[in-house]
């Protein structure tokens, strides 16, 4: 049977939103050059390509339009090559290699792209909230609504996790991203990309634009300790999430090149991992955080593999209180989990982490010398979603 591999990735740096290099920067220039330097990394003709998926969970505004096909003509790809967004809120970038990697074992075609997209700050701010919500959910699951800020203090109070846990597991993300980054781990992602960025004086409040070179992901702070987390201010009055202890806002892009096992033998091309599966599960809304314990199991019977078995976890850092659960619930060690850091510190461009995190664990993965990568994450509206990658 054809097998769908990954062989190669490519991403920007991930920048703060609002305050970082690509507050100006629209979605179709982020993510066509995620995708043209994953296309050139593969060593394919881009003609080849016969189709881009890129997740964006807010896909209008700068990511709106069918955002994927503005990317594959911005990558340099032919008119003929085409392109889908794809929404599943936080796990739109994985959602893609699947359908992507689904679509290969099908038959349907041979070499796709596929990653993610998110400019937060040309968009979350701006969104349209025209009859945003519908009456009778309204009504019977109002929680379907809620924000992901909610739903993490909901997760915090219902099964008892406090705020210390939260605080040492934030300060742990940014210890293990910091040490990443000094030793070079993310470079092999990274594609670096000149920008114009606005720049906002903080004393006279005057704006200003300047030309910028955005190399490194710019959320990952070295000198972050525990004592220093618990000392910031919860996100609302007598909460216990804060910004030391949930994912960053960010703007970025990522992308990888999945194609036919066949195909990438007769060209020569040496896989980084094979796809072997993907699930998704619901749970209820308003503790959409813990998405991945239903998720997971799914997964893992599925294709047969344990979780003893399972060399590398990518569990998407949205909130401390989230993966604390999801780790202690299913019994993932922590030496296998988010070892160069989370979201909390690398930050969270929502419909490009799934994507992200495919690309470092197979690059991870391969560096540790073990099998099996799981990528999983909770997301909004009471879900979770997970895929098992083999590394090669």
């Amino acid at each position: 049977m054809t097998q769908a591999v990954i062989v190669s990735t490519a991403r920007t740096p991930l920048c703060k939103s609002w305050r970082g290099a690509f507050n100006m920067t629209h979605g179709a220039t982020l993510g066509g050059h995620a995708v043209q330097h994953a296309v050139a990394r593969a060593k394919l003709d881009p003609a080849e390509i016969e189709d881009v998926l890129m997740g964006c969970a807010n896909p209008e505004g700068a990511t709106g339009g069918n955002i994927a096909r503005q990317i594959a003509l911005r990558a340099g790809l032919p008119i003929t090559t085409s392109g889908v967004t794809v929404n599943r809120f936080c796990s739109s970038g994985l959602q893609t290699i699947a359908m992507a990697s689904q679509r290969i074992i099908a038959g349907e075609a041979d070499i796709f792209v596929a990653g993610g997209v998110e400019s937060i700050s040309c968009v979350q701010n701006e969104m349209n909230k025209h009859m945003a919500t519908d009456d009778w959910l309204r009504e019977h699951k109002p929680e379907i609504y809620w924000n992901m800020l909610q739903t993490a203090e909901m997760v915090s109070k219902r099964y008892k996790i406090g705020r210390e846990p939260q605080d040492r597991y934030g300060a742990l993300s940014q210890q293990r991203a910091a040490a990443a980054q000094a030793a070079g781990k993310f470079n092999d992602e990274i594609v670096p990309i000149n920008v114009t960025m606005k720049v906002v004086d903080k004393n006279t409040g005057q704006e200003s634009t300047r030309e910028h070179t955005a190399t490194k992901d710019e959320g990952i702070r070295a000198d972050t300790t525990y004592d220093g987390v618990s000392q910031i201010k919860p996100a609302v009055e007598g909460g216990v999430i804060s910004a030391g202890n949930a994912s960053q806002f960010s703007d970025g892009a990522s992308a990888c090149v999945v194609m036919s096992d066949t195909v990438a033998a007769r060209k020569g091309l040496k896989p980084m991992g094979i796809f072997r599966g993907f699930a998704v599960a619901g749970c209820e809304p308003d503790e959409m955080g813990i998405g991945p314990v239903f998720a997971i199991p799914k997964l893992l019977a599925r294709t047969g593999v344990k979780l003893e078995d399972v060399g590398l976890w990518e569990l998407n850092e949205a909130f401390a209180v989230q993966v604390i659960y999801c780790r202690d619930q299913l019994g993932i060690p922590d030496d296998r989990l988010n070892v160069n850091g989370g979201s909390i510190a690398v930050g969270h461009p929502y419909g490009v982490t799934g994507a992200r995190l495919v690309g470092h664990a197979l690059i991870e993965g391969k560096r540790r010398g073990v099998k099996y990568a799981v990528i999983t994450m909770c997301v909004g509206g009471g879900m979770g979603a997970a895929g098992l990658f083999e590394i090669i």
